[in-house]
């Protein structure tokens, strides 16, 4: 498994109506299309949004994020999201296995 730490630094005075569409709108469809979301945090004194969302490979990430911003769902939010985020940072992570490191 692949997961994506994402990490945004939300518009001041802008985090309650960013949480509203995160999970009205946003989480679901990531949900429908495949891209599981682990969870979510707010760091309220850098005004960040953490979230993490999983795929099974890195193969699988591009597509599927062609898939949610092709699909007519994401469309119709429009510049919704983007309006909210001042910054994003973005780090891929892979599994390790339970048994690592141990011989």
């Amino acid at each position: 498994m692949v997961a994506q730490l994402r990490i945004y630094t939300i518009n001041r005075g802008m985090m309650a109506s960013w949480l509203q569409l995160f999970y009205e709108h946003i989480r679901p469809l990531h949900e429908r299309l495949g891209m599981p979301v682990q969870n979510a945090w707010v760091n309220a004194e850098r005004t960040e949004f953490i979230w993490v969302r999983s795929f099974n490979d890195r193969e699988e990430i591009e597509a599927k994020e062609a898939a949610y911003f092709a699909s007519p769902e994401r469309t119709a939010l429009g510049d919704q999201p983007t309006r909210h985020i001042a910054k994003i940072e973005v780090r891929v992570m892979e599994e390790v296995p339970a048994t690592a490191g141990v011989s």
